[in-house]
């Protein structure tokens, strides 16, 4: 949201966000609730941290805290279109305030498939919690003059049981400004002559880093030696994953812990291709990666294992490697062959930076994302 919102304040529109900390945001609380401002942007802050690896039910309690206490924002401050950036869906709440007794224009902007998600990984399996929640995702998109999505598959998931809705899809975008630009550093000694599959992102549970292990443990298997699993990033399953390769004693994965985005790239460029698995479901498969967007931006193509909208995109646009969770086995023969083919790994690069610069460009999604708000304003 920030690199939007400051490209839309450049454009001379006035932008608020209430927001809280998270482990990976800049954002910091000083106080209770705190007022900064970044590139133009307006912060209030609220110091009620989210951080991925605390369990469900406080992250709950701390996503309702914070929903409670912006219903008296979206209630008192001066705006014309209230945007609710959702998940977690509780941020539907003020929205759904600002529309009944502000009578305010109003939009839902769908990152994740909420409840959904939840409800498929066993994360809500509580029935009065499950019809709950799907109550109040219902009232989401009612009191929404304009719901985004993420991906075609969101917009087809919500389309097929609210046919009424306004909906269009504003996918993540590809940062060509950061990614774009090459790096001129020196990988360090014991990472040279290493062909790179790198994950970039969180290490939780849906993002089924386990099946990233057992490839590996595949491939120390073959003796295959040339190739280096690494993963970036932090999460709820970090501590288990390392014992994990330390239980298989696997010398071909390295967990390099939370980076900061700009030197991110480094490691992009460095790398073969990127990885995005999710766990087997049709909500996952549905979803809209950062990672992919960044992979392209640096011209490095995918391999990944969603059966959704990114599964079409590296089929019809030749980006990347489409390998199943099923076997193993099948997927090492499949990522060994096509690591080990250089030509092919060059077009695919140059196929996801021509998405990255075209489809994908932040500039071009930030123009289109704002000329939806402004036409909300149309009489």
């Amino acid at each position: 949201m920030y690199e939007l919102t400051r490209r839309w304040v450049r454009k001379g529109a006035d932008v608020e966000v209430i927001t809280a900390p998270y482990e990976k945001s800049d954002i910091r609380a000083n106080g209770f609730i705190s007022h900064q401002e970044i590139e133009g942007v307006k912060l209030t802050v609220i110091n009620s941290a989210d951080n991925n690896r605390l369990s469900v039910l406080s992250r709950a309690f701390r996503a309702i805290f914070f929903a409670v206490l912006s219903i008296y924002f979206a209630l008192t401050k001066r705006y014309d279109v209230l945007l609710a950036s959702s998940g977690p869906i509780t941020v539907g709440l003020p929205m759904i305030f600002a529309k009944i007794f502000r009578g305010k224009k109003t939009v839902f902007e769908v990152r994740d498939l909420w409840p959904g998600g939840g409800v498929e990984m066993g994360l809500i399996r509580n029935k009065l919690v499950v019809k709950l929640a799907w109550w109040f995702e219902k009232q989401c998109y009612r009191f929404a003059d304009l719901i985004v999505t993420a991906s075609p598959g969101q917009k087809e998931n919500i389309y097929s049981r609210y046919p009424n809705h306004k909906i269009e899809v504003i996918p993540n975008a590809s940062d060509n400004e950061l990614f774009g630009q090459p790096s001129r550093e020196s990988l360090p000694k014991r990472f040279q002559n290493k062909k790179f599959l790198t994950h970039i992102g969180s290490l939780g549970r849906i993002h089924n880093i386990q099946y990233w292990i057992r490839l590996a443990e595949e491939f120390q298997h073959r003796n295959i030696h040339d190739v280096h699993f690494l993963f970036i990033g932090e999460g709820a399953d970090r501590q288990m994953l390392e014992q994990l390769v330390r239980d298989k004693q696997l010398e071909n994965c390295t967990f390099l812990g939370l980076k900061p985005k700009v030197e991110l790239p480094f490691w992009v460029q460095n790398s073969v291709a990127t990885l995005f698995a999710t766990t087997s479901n049709p909500v996952q498969d549905a979803c809209s990666p950062n990672k992919v967007f960044d992979s392209f931006a640096a011209g490095k193509p995918i391999i990944q294992t969603s059966q959704g909208w990114i599964k079409q995109l590296v089929e019809e646009k030749q980006c990347g490697l489409n390998i199943s969770l099923e076997s193993i086995s099948e997927a090492a023969d499949k990522i060994v062959e096509y690591i080990h083919s250089p030509d092919l790994l060059e077009q695919h690069g140059k196929n996801a930076k021509r998405l990255a610069e075209s489809v994908f460009d932040r500039e071009q999604l930030a123009q289109t994302y704002l000329d939806h708000l402004e036409a909300l304003l149309k009489p």
